[in-house]
């Protein structure tokens, strides 16, 4: 969810003479596309995001100890992932480099398992072949924009966290992506909008610095922002009665289910809530 949230807010705050700045195809790229998504889904894995936003129904946060125990279990093979990422690039490129006479299925089997081994290490949890993106025409070839933005991803939360120091419910996060990658559309190339941002062109620096961050102090700086984040939500009063200055409708088909406009954005929530668990509750009586 937070990963199209940020394809909406990328694509609402697009401010340009024609709808052309704002449409997928080109000269809109892959990269810019996903760097503001892939932002958005960064969010979520922060610790600070989660002290405040998963909480239970009585408002309780995530303990920190599950936090940790996640974080222990998955930060020193995170750059299976990058492999794995880059992976898939590779086997479209050895793909496409192929001569027309040595095609066939199972020449295709052999190639995905040489790049896997030669790439991963070995063959991968995810065969090459079960990616989507390399047997839909409108997907094939752009892999590697995905890679591209998850470097942009690094290098823009470096930059906010050495001029701000947080990103968590940073107001100038919001302004300043919104002038500086939202606002022109593809009215400028990705490369540029990231080297205005950062003061740096785009590399894969940060990244790798996020994958070399020692176990120990990156838990301690998780801890840190999860306590500070904690402290901060003691002291704020909840307000129900916020406005985003826009108008979200949940439909089914043709059915509206709720409308902001009536209820309020959380009123809406409740009501697509509720219909969803009477939804499920139909669903279990059928069955």
């Amino acid at each position: 969810l937070m990963h199209e949230a940020g394809h909406a807010a990328h694509f609402a705050n697009i401010r340009q003479p024609s709808p052309l700045f704002s449409q997928e195809r080109a000269p809109t790229s892959v990269a810019y596309a996903e760097n503001q998504s892939m932002f958005l889904d960064s969010l979520v894995g922060d610790a600070a995001w989660r002290a405040k936003y998963a909480r239970d129904v009585d408002e309780i946060p995530i303990p920190f100890h599950i936090i940790e125990e996640e974080i222990r279990s998955t930060h020193p093979f995170k750059v299976f992932q990058l492999r794995a990422m880059l992976a898939v690039s590779y086997f479209e490129k050895a793909l496409y480099e192929l001569p027309n006479d040595q095609l066939s299925p199972d020449k295709i089997k052999t190639l995905a398992d040489e790049i896997e081994h030669k790439i991963q290490g070995g063959l991968s949890p995810r065969p090459l072949l079960s990616v989507p993106h390399l047997v839909s025409d409108e997907a094939s070839c752009y892999y590697q924009g995905y890679t591209l933005a998850e470097m942009s991803v690094h290098q823009t939360r470096e930059y906010f966290k050495e001029t701000d120091g947080f990103i968590v419910d940073n107001p100038n996060v919001g302004k300043t992506l919104t002038k500086a990658y939202w606002e022109c559309g593809n009215s400028r190339p990705f490369l540029e909008i990231v080297k205005d941002l950062t003061g740096k062109d785009l590399s894969g620096h940060a990244w790798v610095d996020a994958l070399k961050e020692d176990l120990v102090k990156h838990i301690e700086s998780e801890k840190k922002e999860y306590d500070e984040m904690i402290r901060k939500c003691a002291k704020e009063t909840l307000d129900d009665n916020f406005d985003l200055k826009m108008t979200v409708k949940f439909v089914d088909g043709d059915d509206l289910i709720a409308d902001s406009s009536t209820s309020g954005l959380l009123g809406a929530c409740k009501e697509f809530e509720s219909f969803v668990v009477g939804r499920v509750a139909a669903a279990s009586v059928t069955q």
